[in-house]
């Protein structure tokens, strides 16, 4: 997603940067008056760019009002999305390891989440965990969130994350550092009663 998301940032503001060249440089232009050509919106410095009868000419049509709020509502919702997916965080889709033979692999980012979960999850006292990988592709970050089960030691967990779990991956990927964001909260038990 964040290449499609990459590649939709660029083509948004390079229109949006376009329009707002040709835009304003042509009320520049005009208003130091430079002559336009004859199709142009409008000629001279005292002219506006939409006059009283254009901005009242679809006013008595049935169609009008329905169609400038349902495209103003299109824009609305596109920009909505635009600004939301700014603040997702990306996931790496694939990893670059070096084989050693100057040519290098490819390894899909969630295979090596799948492994990191597991290895998290093998550790004793961790219930569940959850693994996304971020940063680039030839320096990866790991966030992991680890669910512990009431008789963890959260220091002894979080020592063995990073002594197997990430060790491991960071080894086999051949990565020179595998940086991570550990979070951990507490399964909710009920209270056990003693006899």
């Amino acid at each position: 997603m964040s290449g499609v998301l990459r590649t939709v940032n660029r083509i948004v503001l390079g229109l949006l940067g376009l329009v707002l060249l040709l835009v304003g440089g042509s009320v520049l232009a005009v208003g130091l008056g430079a002559k336009p050509p004859s199709w142009w919106v409008y000629d001279s410095r005292k002219d506006v760019l939409l006059g009283v009868a254009d901005r009242q000419r679809w006013r008595d049509e049935g169609w009008w009002w329905p169609t400038v709020i349902a495209v103003l509502g299109v824009l609305v919702l596109l920009a909505l999305w635009w600004l939301v997916a700014q603040f997702r965080r990306r996931r790496l889709a694939e990893v670059l390891v070096d084989t050693g033979d100057g040519e290098g692999a490819r390894l899909r980012g969630r295979a090596l989440e799948s492994v990191l979960v597991s290895g998290a999850e093998n550790v004793d006292g961790v219930e569940h965990a959850g693994v996304v990988l971020t940063g680039r592709r030839s320096a990866p970050r790991a966030r992991a969130k680890l669910a512990l089960a009431p008789h963890a030691a959260p220091g002894e967990a979080l020592y063995r994350l990073g002594e197997d779990a990430l060790a491991r991956a960071k080894e086999s990927a051949g990565l020179a550092s595998l940086p991570a964001e550990v979070r951990l909260r507490a399964v909710k038990h009920r209270a056990e009663r003693v006899s």
